[in-house]
């Protein structure tokens, strides 16, 4: 029997959802999905400039998960942008930080969504 999976953690969910080509009339049928978990890793490595490491032990996973879900988020960016396909964000493996956590493994992030967050 699979061990059971425990959700990645995520500091806070995303502003905006949806993105895509503004000349174009895409099909958001072709939309491709960045998961939440995904996007986390993108925030954590790209802007917060995290290394790999230090964004597993932020997300409570190992170091070769999260270089595995970066592979796969930066595919599916590029995608979207090379393709003009609309990209959304949602879905996933993830929890969640909870106030304690927050306030000890969370800095404050640029959007200041991780004060006082309930």
């Amino acid at each position: 029997m699979p061990r059971p999976s425990i959700g990645r953690k995520v500091c806070c969910l995303p502003e905006s959802t949806r993105f895509g080509p503004l000349d174009s009339h895409a099909n958001t049928q072709d939309a491709i999905i960045l998961t939440v978990d995904e996007y986390e890793v993108i925030r954590l490595i790209d802007v917060e400039e995290l290394q790999q490491e230090a964004c597993a032990q932020r997300m409570g996973v190992a170091r070769s998960t999260v270089q595995l879900m970066y592979q796969q988020a930066r595919k599916k960016i590029g995608e979207a942008i090379v393709n003009t396909r609309p990209l959304f964000i949602e879905g996933g493996n993830y929890r969640l930080y909870e106030d304690h956590e927050r306030s000890i493994a969370c800095v404050p992030c640029h959007r200041h969504h991780c004060r006082g967050r309930k």
